[in-house]
C-alpha cells in the first residue's frame, strides 16, 4: 500500500493512513488494481493507524475515522470478491526494557485500533511487519480481547552474511514454536530482504509447526534511483518464489513493500500450478466410488508395444518429437518415420511445454502412425482443461488406439505465447494420475461406471535435480501410490545427481524409469541451462570442456560426447529402464549420435 501510494506521487513526510480521509479516491484505485489482479484478500490502509504513530502527525483525535473508513473504502473496493484484512503494525515505539512503551500501554495502543477495525466491519485480521514477538504478542492479545475473528500473525526477520543465512535477533524456529501455543490461526514471515529471504526463513519454520503458515516478501530490497525508492524483482522472479512457497508448504502466499498488482497477477497465475495437488477432489471421488463395481485391469504389458517392452526388461529407447506451432505437421512426421527406421522404440510428443501454443499432441500421434506406423508417448498436461473435458479427450484417446499417456501439471501460462491465458489446474499430475486408473477401472472421473474400461498406459516425469529434492521425492512416492506405470526424467548431465535421487528412493515400489538425456550445443546453452533453468545441473567440468572446445561446430561434438559418457555410464544400473533424449533444437542426427552407445542394450 505505501509503495502504491508514495508511486502516485505522496510524499513520505504526509501520513498515508490519513489518505483515506483526504484522498479516498486514491486508496481505493489502488485495492481496485489488486482486485482485477486477482488477490483473495485486500489489506486494509491502516498499518500506521494507532495511536502512537497517528500522534507524530497529529491526528490521535482521527484514529476513529481512519481506521473505520479504511475499512469501508477496502470493502467497496472488495466488491464481494474478496476478504478485507484489518492491517495492524508496531506501535513505532519499543517496549521495555529496551524502551519507554510498557507491555501494558502497547495492549491499550493495539486494542483501541482493534476494536474500531473489528466493529468496522474487517474479515479477518494480518499483523504484520512485527520485529519482536513480546510486541506482536500485545497485539494478539489486544485483538482477542475485542473479537474472535482469524488472525495472520507475521514476523519480519532481518537477514544478514552470505546468501542470508544468518538472521539477527529472534530464530524462525524459536518464533513458530511460540506462535503455535497463541489463539492465532496462521504465523508467517512478511518482508525479509525479499523472496529469497521469506523462502529461507520458511524452510527454518515448517519443520518446527503444524500452523498453517504466511509468506509475504517484499519485492527485494530497495534501492535508491535518481532520488526515488524503487523495488526492481521481476514480477516472475516474485511468481516463482511464490510457486516454492507452497511447495514448502505456505497456505497463505502475499506480497510486502513493492509488491505491484502485476506481481500479484503472476503470483496467483504461478501458484494455480501447484496448489491442484491440496484439492480434495481425488480422495473424494475415490471415496465415493469405493462400493461401485470394478472390472478387471489389464496390466501394462498387455496395453501397448511401449508397455510390453518396457515390461519385459528390453531396454527402450524414447525421442522427443515437438509438435509444430502451425498446421503443417510434414517435418514432424518426417522426422518420427526418420526416427523409426533408426530403431527408436518410441516418440515422446509434448502438450504445449513451457507454456507455448503448438498443434495438440494427440492429433500429431495420430499423423505419424497412419504415417509410418509408429507408437507415441502422448503428454497430457493438466493446465489447459478441466475435469470434465480432460476425461472426454482420455475416452476419445483410448478409442484412437493412443494409450500411452505421460500425466503432467504443467508450466503456468506466463511462461509461454499467451501469458493472459486462464490457467485451470483443477487437478495436479497425481490427480490425473489417480484419474486414468480409475478409468482403467471401468468408473469415469466422478466415481461412475463408464460401460467397459480404458487401456491406458499412465506414467509420470520427475526431475532428479530439483531444487527441493524432499518436495521431488515424496511427489515421486505419490505418482507411484496414485498408479504410475514408468517415469521418464528431467535432463541428468551429472550422473552423481541420479545416484541421489535412486538412494532417496530406494525404499519405493520400482517402476520402469527411463533417464533424460540431452545433448549440449554450445557453452551458452549449457550455461542457460545451469543458471536459468531450476533444476538443470551442468557441471563446471562440463562447462570447462565446452569453453576449451573451441568454434561453435567443436563445442557440439562435445556436448554429444558428454551426452553419450553420461548415458554410457548409467545405462547399465539396474534402476533405469531405457533413455528418454531430448533433440537439442529439434536435431534429430545429434540424437542418433548419442543412443549409438545403446545398441548392445537395444539387441
Amino acid at each position: 500500500m505505501g509503495t502504491e501510494i508514495y508511486a502516485r506521487g505522496v510524499f513520505i513526510n504526509r501520513c498515508y493512513d490519513e489518505l483515506n480521509l483526504s484522498q479516498p479516491d486514491t486508496v481505493k484505485e489502488i485495492h481496485a488494481a489488486y482486485r482485477k489482479a486477482g488477490a483473495d484478500v485486500l489489506t486494509t490502509n491502516t498499518f500506521g493507524a494507532n495511536r502512537l504513530r497517528l500522534s507524530a502527525h497529529g491526528l490521535e483525535d482521527r484514529l476513529v475515522d481512519i481506521n473505520a473508513t479504511g475499512v469501508r473504502v477496502a470493502r467497496e473496493q472488495a466488491q464481494g470478491r474478496c476478504w478485507v484484512a484489518a492491517s495492524m503494525g508496531p506501535t513505532g515505539g519499543l517496549l521495555a526494557p529496551v524502551g519507554k512503551l510498557t507491555p501494558g500501554e502497547a495492549f491499550t495502543v493495539f486494542r483501541e485500533q482493534a476494536e474500531v477495525l473489528a466493529n468496522a466491519g474487517a474479515d479477518l485480521f494480518v499483523l504484520e511487519t512485527f520485529a519482536r514477538m513480546p510486541e506482536l504478542w500485545q497485539a494478539v492479545r489486544a485483538v482477542r480481547a475485542v473479537c474472535d475473528l482469524p488472525i495472520v500473525a507475521c514476523m519480519s526477520f532481518t537477514l544478514v552474511g552470505p546468501g542470508q543465512a544468518q538472521i539477527e535477533g529472534e530464530a524462525p524456529e524459536e518464533a513458530a514454536r511460540t506462535a503455535s501455543k497463541w489463539p492465532i490461526d496462521v504465523f508467517g514471515t512478511n518482508c525479509s530482504n525479499g523472496p529469497r529471504g521469506v523462502q529461507h526463513v520458511l524452510e527454518r519454520m515448517v519443520g518446527v509447526t503444524d500452523m498453517k503458515l504466511a509468506a509475504m516478501p517484499n519485492a527485494g530490497l530497495p534501492q535508491m534511483i535518481e532520488g526515488r525508492t524503487l523495488y526492481l524483482a521481476a514480477p516472475e522472479y516474485m511468481a516463482e518464489h511464490a510457486r516454492r512457497f507452497v511447495q514448502l508448504g505456505a497456505s497463505v502466499i502475499g506480497g510486502c513493500c513493492g509488491t505491484t498488482p502485476d506481481m500479484i497477477r503472476q503470483m496467483r497465475g504461478f501458484i494455480r500450478s501447484v496448489a491442484a495437488e491440496r484439492r480434495p477432489v481425488v480422495a473424494e471421488v475415490v471415496e465415493k466410488s469405493a462400493g461401485v463395481p470394478q472390472v478387471q485391469v489389464s496390466h501394462p504389458s498387455e496395453k501397448s508395444e511401449f508397455g510390453k517392452r518396457l515390461y519385459s526388461g528390453k531396454w527402450v529407447v524414447s525421442v522427443e518429437l515437438d509438435p509444430p506451432r502451425g498446421v503443417d505437421a510434414v517435418k514432424a512426421v518426417e522426422g518420427a518415420a526418420m526416427l523409426q527406421a533408426a530403431g527408436i522404440d518410441v516418440v515422446n510428443i509434448a502438450d504445449g511445454p513451457r507454456a507455448v501454443a503448438r498443434m495438440g499432441p494427440a492429433s500429431l500421434a495420430q499423423l505419424v502412425r497412419q504415417h509410418c506406423g509408429m507408437e507415441s508417448v502422448v503428454h497430457y498436461c493438466c493446465r489447459d482443461r478441466n475435469l470434465l473435458g480432460m476425461q472426454m479427450d482420455l475416452l476419445g484417446a483410448n478409442a484412437l488406439g493412443l494409450r500411452n499417456i505421460l500425466a503432467i501439471t504443467g508450466d503456468p501460462p506466463k511462461m509461454g505465447t499467451y501469458p493472459n491465458a486462464t490457467a485451470v489446474f483443477d487437478i495436479d499430475a497425481i490427480g490425473l494420475i489417480s484419474f486414468i486408473q480409475m478409468m482403467n477401472r471401468g468408473l469415469d472421473f466422478s466415481g461412475q461406471p463408464i460401460g467397459g474400461k480404458t487401456d491406458l498406459l499412465v506414467g509420470a516425469g520427475c526431475n532428479p535435480g530439483h531444487f527441493d529434492l524432499d518436495l521431488e521425492v515424496g511427489r515421486f512416492g505419490k505418482k507411484i501410490e496414485a498408479g504410475a506405470e514408468y517415469f521418464f526424467s528431467q535432463p541428468v548431465f551429472d550422473s552423481e545427481v541420479l545416484w541421489r535421487f535412486f538412494e532417496r528412493t530406494k525404499d519405493l515400489p520400482k517402476v520402469p524409469f527411463l533417464v533424460g538425456i540431452m545433448p549440449l550445443v554450445s557453452l551458452k546453452n549449457a550455461e542457460f541451462l545451469h543458471n536459468e533453468v531450476p533444476g538443470m545441473q551442468v557441471p563446471a567440468s562440463i562447462r570447462r570442456r565446452l569453453a576449451e572446445a573451441g568454434d561453435k561446430e567443436a563445442q557440439r561434438r562435445v556436448g554429444i560426447e558428454v551426452a553419450r559418457e553420461a548415458l554410457r555410464e548409467m545405462m547399465n544400473h539396474p534402476r533405469i529402464s531405457g533413455t528418454y533424449v531430448y533433440p537439442p533444437f529439434g536435431s534429430y542426427k545429434a540424437v542418433l549420435d548419442v543412443i549409438d552407445v545403446t545398441k548392445e542394450r537395444r539387441a
